[in-house]
């Protein structure tokens, strides 16, 4: 992996006033820049491209992430599809400004000094959001807290809960001492939900935490927003007991149970979160739902989410939009007036993305596919619940539909987390299948170490984007949103975002869930044979699809918009806006339980 200093980025040594910082934005990972390991899939996206809108868009913002020494990991697939990992080594020391800045905050019963090193997104006006990477590798430091921001999501439990740590309560003591008290503190997931207790000591100092009360958690809870992102258990992070007195010491422990944070006699930070943040958000409207259902005793908006349209859309898109929209770049409303551009110009402009994909599926393995050919697309974080595997349920089938319809060609890619066995699992199922259907018809292609530019690539050039997830596990999804950008539709289970994203054949196709997975993997069949082919065949009514795929998504999923909904809705609401007008709250029992069901 190529590390040169990101300096296009927009880095600068001086020194940033951050003083009038109005909104602060914690994150565990936020993918910066190509070059940089500091993600590790969907949501470390997410936060880099809401950095960028608000950046974009002039938002008084700065952001806290944790710097990652080591990376995430760097994938590495044998024959067989045998994942192994290796570390992602990188220096700071030569690639970031420092931002001359230490602080030290207690944590396992022992001081800890963190410094900070920092990364400007700069906006298309030239605005800057600043970004702190806590760094704990600070001489004279414990030689295991050292350690402690190496790996991304690394470790064990206690590993995790020290990171934890050091993001929440090292971020807000950071904040302060570079001046800055932000109005809001937005907790992206809840990996940042220590800020809290970070806010409440500092409210009450130098008077002890046991003094804090519940005026003062009240306080706390007036400048907190915080955004669940997803439905799955295993997602949520728990620790024991004896881990939350080990790491964090009694007078924490103690105000974490005071305050009614715990949950099922456990530190479960998505509680902390929920108990000290007055606004609270899933990712997509279905994901609102079933998260209202999850934590019924508080109430849960919705913010769809988006993507940063300047960082995903192709260069060639960028190229025409430059010159036939100018002012997409501040406004992606615009996006609407892709109408005024021929569908064969659009389709035209795809084909450069497409070749260039298929030139760096062949550089990589050696595979030389035909871009005339239909070219499907699946590529995300492997777990089981995304089902990698659904279309490969029936290879005979697939096979007679790429007979019948002139060739199919499915390239996908994905990472499984290191201790994530079954994902692992399924990596290695997809190879095997794969490795059975030599036929001349049907090519599947499982590229290594999906990134940054794997994910570009692949959202650009394919002509559709498969996604599986078992409902309703999928919160958003959000490359999907990338395809659209690039006039590329989704042929997708109507989950997430993807529930608000689809018009049948228009913007691409909804695949209807079953609880017979063997139904479900037909269904898939059945609009691959008898609406996407047909349509793919028909190359004016293809190209005038993939116009209705920018013009209708790339004009509300993108974080410009989403970002202005937080700006509205959670950072900085009116007055006098009431949680019971959310529409979210008034649904009624039926469809609450019909979602249950679901």
């Amino acid at each position: 992996m190529n590390l040169q200093s990101p300096v296009s980025a927009g880095i600068s040594p001086a020194i940033f006033d951050v003083s009038d910082r109005k909104v602060a934005y914690f994150s565990m990972e936020i993918a910066l820049s190509k070059t940089l390991p500091t993600y590790s899939g969907g949501l470390g996206m997410l936060a880099g491209d809401t950095l960028r809108s608000a950046a974009d868009t002039g938002l008084s913002m700065v952001a806290i992430s944790l710097l990652h020494r080591r990376g995430y990991f760097e994938q590495h697939l044998d024959a067989s599809g045998q994942q192994t990992e290796s570390d992602v080594r990188w220096s700071p020391e030569t690639t970031l400004p420092s931002a001359d800045q230490t602080v030290t905050i207690s944590m396992q019963g022992r001081e800890i000094t963190l410094r900070a090193w920092r990364f400007d997104v700069v906006g298309v006006t030239g605005h800057i959001v600043p970004v702190f990477l806590l760094d704990s590798d600070v001489e004279g430091n414990d030689p295991w807290d050292r350690r402690l921001t190496d790996h991304l999501y690394g470790g064990d439990t206690y590993y995790r809960l020290c990171q934890e740590a050091v993001l929440g309560l090292g971020g807000i003591h950071l904040l302060f001492a570079l001046g800055c008290q932000p109005e809001v503190c937005h907790m992206n997931e809840g990996h940042a939900a220590l800020l809290a207790i970070g806010l409440l000591e500092a409210r009450v100092a130098p008077a002890p935490l046991s003094s804090a009360t519940e005026a003062d958690a009240e306080a706390v809870k007036q400048q907190c927003v915080f955004t669940t992102h997803t439905p799955v258990p295993a997602g949520h992070d728990k620790f024991g007991l004896d881990q939350m007195m080990q790491v964090l010491g009694a007078d924490r422990s103690a105000a974490i149970e005071r305050f009614g944070a715990l949950h099922n006699d456990l530190l479960n930070m998505t509680y902390i979160a929920l108990r000290f943040s007055r606004y609270v958000n899933g990712v997509s409207m279905l994901h609102g739902k079933v998260s209202q259902l999850m934590f019924p005793e508080y109430t849960v908006h919705a913010i769809t989410n988006g993507v940063h349209a300047a960082t995903w859309l192709s260069q060639p898109f960028q190229a025409l939009l430059d010159n036939e929209l100018p002012a997409w770049r501040e406004d992606n409303q615009y996006f609407r007036s892709v109408y005024g551009i021929e569908p064969e110009v659009i389709e035209a402009t795809h084909q450069i993305s497409k070749q260039r994909l298929l030139e760096t599926v062949r550089q990589r393995t050696g595979i030389v596919l035909d871009p005339s050919v239909l070219t499907l697309g699946f590529a995300r974080r492997v777990a089981t619940y995304k089902r990698a595997s659904l279309v490969l349920h029936s290879p005979e089938r697939l096979i007679e539909i790429a007979d019948r319809i002139g060739g199919l060609q499915i390239l996908m890619a994905g990472k499984s987390h290191p201790a994530d066995n079954a994902g692992k699992s399924l990596i290695r199922d997809i190879f095997a299948v794969a490795s059975k259907l030599k036929h001349s018809m049907l090519r599947i292609v499982y590229l290594e170490n999906y990134d940054w530019e794997l994910g570009e690539q692949l959202t650009n050039g394919v002509d559709v984007w498969l996604n599986t997830p078992l409902r309703p596990y999928e919160a958003s999804g959000t490359s999907g949103m990338k395809a659209a950008l690039n006039g590329v539709p989704s042929l997708s289970v109507l989950d997430g975002w993807w529930v608000e994203g689809c018009a049948e054949n228009i913007t691409g196709w909804a695949i209807e869930n079953s609880e017979d997975e063997a139904i479900e993997a037909e269904r898939v069949y059945e609009k691959l044979e008898n609406c996407v082919a047909p349509m793919y065949a028909d190359k004016p009514r293809w190209a005038r699809l993939r116009r209705h795929c920018i013009a209708i998504n790339g004009a509300f999923f993108n974080t410009h918009r989403m970002l202005g909904q937080y700006v509205s809705n959670a950072y900085f609401p009116p007055a006098d806006r009431n949680a019971a007008s959310d529409p979210l709250v008034e649904d009624d029992q039926a469809e609450q339980t019909s979602m249950a069901e679901a």
